[in-house]
């Protein structure tokens, strides 16, 4: 109890916060390499990306491609090994922000940042699956780190930290596009405050420019001779073209979801202390530093929510000035007892989430398998294509084995690979279901008539299959395979041999084929 509520020197702080940080991860790498989960479609499909280095791909920067290719080569393909990267990256994230809270407000607010980010739910989350956000996160805790640092920075270490902290944003930005948030609370920054515009020099924001141009350059180059597709998907998510606009339950929906994400305590606090301080005028010149990097993800997410969608996690780039506002407030306001509860709170839901990663039927259990349904049961589900596939005698009489959904294709590239690698097998494809390609599947390996005299089709849980059908001229050996995810739910795999691929006519107001009157 006196880890707060009692003065502490700046060496035991640090001690606690690399201790906690490292006991927290190795729990994290034993879990993962423990769990029998398998990946998610999504884990897949950047699995997929990583065989072929590239500056960009359909619809991410390149950054997890190139994490899942590093951490592959050194253990080989495994789900842990693909998955490793984000508990490690998690941990860094955590330890800048000791550093940046220490030189804030002092080690105390730093351990507390620290503590935070560590046990927050969503980077319990994240740390068990591969995803974008725990490089986005790591590279801007970088970046945030040399900004705070700037002012007390001459000559040569201010232009070395001001090209840094070009780098960083750079890293992050070839992570996700969100980054570009950071950029903007450093110009927000610049705008309200005198002191932060003192602190650039011109030789220091040309650095800065020239190192994240460096970084960035290679990535706008590729999306430039790809018809810009991830900046046109990143578009898309947002989904502004929707026949539902201004949805306040959407907004209600995702102001919730961040209770879940930041954590219950912290979030009120951090909502809470926003709208008093600024009410009241009693912002420091740290708060302020922070509310430009935190504030303006939250914003802008949230009106996005309103006025069409958002997802839980689009507000994330804004939790790493969040953590350290919450512990400074906390701290300042005495409220020591309430950190340690918020903290309690946070340490049950990291448990519970590193005991469903190592049991999942405990969620099970626990009525929340439906968060870990899109993790099981995909081996299983390629391994009844591969079966069939077999049973038709391979490439001899295949000429492709199709399916009809991106989750599919990307568990079947992954979960088949011992099989889809082989010479003597035929090309695994992605039936095009509109006029145009709508993901990295279809861009990349459609099935053609070139590839589809004789088709092994396979539809998930039989969504296009008539649709499927209809671009044969003839189909036969209809199966149904069954594949039980928990003691509820099944996926369904529906099979079928497919000759004379011939596709239908697509409608060209919507782009989608007409609707089939039967499956034959």
């Amino acid at each position: 109890m006196s880890l707060f509520t009692e003065p502490m020197t700046d060496d035991r702080a640090r001690r606690i916060a690399f201790a906690l940080v490292l006991a927290l991860t190795a729990l994290r790498l034993l879990a993962l390499f423990s769990s029998p989960l398998e990946l998610y479609p999504d884990e897949a499909q950047y699995w997929l990306w990583s065989r072929t280095l590239s500056f960009g791909y359909f619809s991410k920067p390149p950054m997890i491609a190139w994490l899942i290719w590093a951490t592959t080569s050194i253990g080989g393909d495994a789900e842990a090994w693909i998955r490793v990267s984000a508990p490690l990256l998690h941990a860094g994230s955590a330890l800048c922000l000791f550093f940046i809270g220490r030189r804030l407000f002092g080690s105390q607010c730093g351990l507390a940042a620290t503590a935070l980010y560590a046990l927050m739910p969503g980077v319990a989350l994240s740390s068990g699956v591969m995803s974008t956000d725990a490089p986005l996160l790591f590279f801007l805790a970088l970046m945030l780190w040399a900004y705070v640092e700037l002012p007390t920075a001459t000559g040569r270490r201010g232009v070395a930290l001001s090209a840094g902290m070009g780098a960083a944003l750079g890293l992050a930005m070839l992570s996700k596009y969100a980054a570009i948030y950071a950029l903007g609370g450093v110009i927000l920054h610049a705008l309200v405050s005198r002191e932060a515009r003192s602190v650039w020099s011109p030789v220091a924001v040309v650095a800065f420019a020239l190192a994240l141009l460096a970084a960035i350059t290679p990535n706008i180059a590729w999306n430039a001779a790809h018809q810009f597709s991830t900046v046109e998907h990143t578009a898309a998510n947002a989904n502004l073209g929707s026949s539902r606009l201004f949805d306040p339950a959407e907004l209600g929906s995702f102001l919730l979801s961040q209770f879940g994400v930041f954590g219950p305590l912290p979030f009120a606090v951090l909502v809470g202390g926003m709208v008093l301080l600024i009410a009241r005028r009693r912002l420091t010149a740290q708060d302020v530093l922070l509310l430009c990097f935190c504030l303006p993800p939250l914003l802008v997410v949230s009106i996005q929510g309103f006025i069409s969608r958002a997802n839980a996690n689009w507000a994330a780039a804004g939790y790493l000035a969040g953590c350290l506002l919450v512990a400074a407030w906390m701290l300042r306001w005495n409220a020591r007892l309430w950190l340690i509860a918020g903290l309690g709170v946070q340490a049950v839901i990291a448990a519970l989430f590193l005991t469903w990663t190592i049991a999942p039927r405990t969620a099970d259990a626990m009525g929340v398998s439906n968060s870990f349904k899109r993790a099981r049961g995909w081996e299983q589900s390629v391994d009844a294509v591969v079966q069939r596939a077999m049973q038709e005698g391979g490439s001899a009489t295949l000429s492709a084995v199709a399916v009809d959904d991106r989750f599919l294709f990307n568990a079947a590239a992954y979960y088949g690979r011992d099989y889809f690698g082989q010479a003597d097998a035929p090309p695994l494809r992605m039936w095009v279901h509109e006029i145009r390609a709508r993901n990295q599947a279809e861009t990349e390996a459609p099935l053609t008539a070139k590839d589809g005299q004789r088709v092994l089709a396979a539809s998930l849980d039989g969504v296009y299959r008539a649709k499927m059908g209809a671009d044969f001229r003839e189909v036969s050996g209809k199966e149904i395979a069954r594949v039980r995810l928990d003691a509820k739910r099944t996926r369904k795999i529906d099979m079928f041999v497919g000759e004379g691929f011939a596709p239908v006519a697509r409608d060209p107001a919507t782009g989608k084929p007409p609707e089939p009157e039967v499956f034959r």
